[in-house]
């Protein structure tokens, strides 16, 4: 029997990659995002590209009524989740903290944060009274590091380091794995996201060298999703090779 990954966020960039990764490697998928187009999207290219059986389920992980009536409700195998990936997050906005959009801000923690605790909260429970299963949060460079007017932004993702942590000592007398991913600069609609549709400012993000992209950190969910069971990768920490940190890049 194939193993079951939920991803979430899988409706473009790394969710994408990440589902379409697992798809390829005996898993089969649930992929959840908020843009139905887009889902669609990846659910036939799963279709098209492996030999995976997938569930696509459109719903917001900000409300968490969709989140548990809908992953609550999940039945036959696909109750069954071994591998939990919570990758739904975004950045909104790139201001210092007295010049700070609320909407920005409430955005991002209601995604960021809560999302990730609602998603978790439905799935976690069988997997403690399975004794068997594997949580990958992605994070950012962001969770490790803090740089100009990134403040909530990089609140939410050091929220996350916090909630990985906290995670794997709940959870590790019931033999579950807890990873955290966190990328550096990643070419995907992060920026574009960020700067609220604008491209040309999104794009100037990248200027001069080449950063990480949505393959790259999928391919690190797979590794860390078929180490032997008794290996835990608890996190990793990936970066371009031309960027040292949040405020240093070598740019061209």
């Amino acid at each position: 029997m194939k193993k079951i990954a939920l991803v979430t966020g899988a409706t473009a960039g790394i969710g994408r990659a990440t589902a379409m990764i697992l798809a390829k490697n005996d898993y089969d998928v649930i992929i959840t995002g908020r843009r139905k187009d887009r889902l669609d999207e990846t659910e036939q290219n799963i279709r098209n590209n492996s030999q995976a059986d997938v569930l696509a389920l459109t719903f917001d992980v900000r409300k968490y009524e969709d989140v548990s009536k809908i992953l609550g409700g999940l039945s036959g195998k696909w109750a069954r989740i071994d591998l939990l990936v919570n990758n739904a997050g975004l950045a909104s906005g790139l201001n210092k903290i007295h010049e700070g959009d609320l909407e920005d801000w409430e955005k991002m923690i209601d995604t960021n944060i809560k999302g990730l605790l609602y998603v978790t909260r439905i799935i976690a429970p069988a997997m403690v009274e399975r004794k068997s299963g594997h949580i990958i949060n992605i994070g950012s460079i962001a969770g490790v590091e803090v740089y100009e007017n990134g403040n909530v932004y990089c609140a939410t993702k050091h929220a996350v380091d916090a909630l990985n942590k906290g995670m794997r000592i709940d959870l590790v007398e019931h033999n579950i794995k807890v990873t955290s991913i966190n990328p550096g600069a990643a070419k995907t609609e992060f920026s574009l996201v960020r700067f609220h549709g604008d491209q040309e400012k999104a794009d100037r993000v990248y200027d001069g060298f080449i950063p990480l992209f949505e393959d790259d950190i999928a391919e690190a969910v797979l590794f860390a999703a078929t180490r032997p069971p008794h290996v835990n990768i608890n996190e990793i920490l990936i970066m371009p090779t031309a960027q040292a940190n949040t405020v240093k890049t070598a740019r061209k």
